[in-house]
């Protein structure tokens, strides 16, 4: 069971329910030390005083805002300890807003599960969690974790709450500058993509099966053990070569629809799936409105001269 990281409560309104948050994710990822590769000696970094040379421990190491490249300016815990900060041990619910109307893009600062502490926590952290469960809202939070403010999404996950970290607004780039210049596509074109869209959906991210597969560190775990064990890995699977870019835009939708059916194991011609086309505003329904206005300002101009 992962250890407690923080202890606090979330303060709604002038509800208090006493918490400890926890990681909600795990990394399985492989590690690797860096050796020597002549005598597979351990590398090992030391960290020494650019002034005069001395080896420090973690003891002797401050912090310091740099400047320019010839000043620093020394900050101690005295200082850090003496500043504001209200969430402290507090994950205060600020607002209330619709789930879907956070940009994804905001996601990434620390997943978390709030754990209720203590018995005198579990019905108001119930109350809090099927309050959100009813509705499509999720609560825009304020806390603080590892020495700084941050700003979160408080939700329901099953029976418990979670936190999803946010970035700050400042910190999201904006996407401007990397949009393609104004390019023309059909409406034939977009009702192709959406039939490959139709053919690859699934409705709940689970469904997507060998697909949600680590291959990649299955493998390594295989050529770890593989020279643990002093033998050769196993082959790979043979995969198909990567094709050339295919210059008919609609070739290449009509052929990707092909591959995903017989990836489901549909049977039947590859047809791409009509879409119903967007209801398209003609000319002849816009004329008599035009009409009627014209004649409504010819109207009004007639009467201003005549006055």
């Amino acid at each position: 069971m992962p250890r407690p990281m923080w202890n606090g409560a979330i303060s709604f309104g002038l509800v208090t329910v006493p918490i400890t948050l926890e990681p909600a994710t795990e990394s399985h990822d492989v590690h690797f030390r860096q050796v020597h590769v002549e005598d597979g000696g351990r590398v090992r970094y030391q960290k020494r005083c650019e002034i005069d040379g001395q080896v420090l421990t973690e003891d002797e190491i401050g912090k310091a805002y740099e400047v320019t490249k010839d000043e620093l300016i020394p900050i101690t815990e005295d200082d850090l300890s003496g500043m504001p900060l209200p969430t402290a041990r507090a994950v205060e619910v600020v607002a209330f807003i619709d789930a879907g109307s956070v940009d994804p893009v905001s996601f990434g600062a620390g997943d978390y599960y709030a754990r209720p502490k203590g018995e005198v926590a579990n019905k108001p952290y119930t109350l809090l969690r099927q309050a959100l469960s009813r509705t499509d809202k999720v609560a825009v939070v304020k806390y603080a974790l590892r020495g700084r403010e941050r700003l979160g999404l408080l939700r329901p996950v099953g029976e418990a709450l979670s936190i999803q970290g946010l970035h700050w607004g400042d910190e999201i780039r904006s996407p401007a500058e990397l949009a393609p210049p104004e390019t023309s596509v059909s409406e034939d074109e977009i009702e192709h993509a959406l039939a490959l869209m139709d053919s690859m959906a699934v409705e709940h991210l689970a469904d997507l099966g060998e697909a949600l597969t680590d291959h990649y560190t299955e493998a390594l775990h295989e050529v770890i053990e593989a020279k643990a064990e002093h033998r050769e890995p196993a082959a790979p699977a043979d995969e198909e070569a990567p094709t050339a870019p295919v210059v008919d835009l609609m070739a290449a939708l009509e052929a990707s629809v092909a591959k995903a059916k017989e990836a489901r194991g549909e049977s039947g011609p590859a047809t791409v799936h009509e879409m119903p086309k967007p209801k398209k505003k003609t000319a002849a329904k816009k004329t008599p409105a035009k009409k009627t206005a014209a004649k409504k300002t010819a109207a009004k101009k007639t009467s201003r001269r005549a006055s």
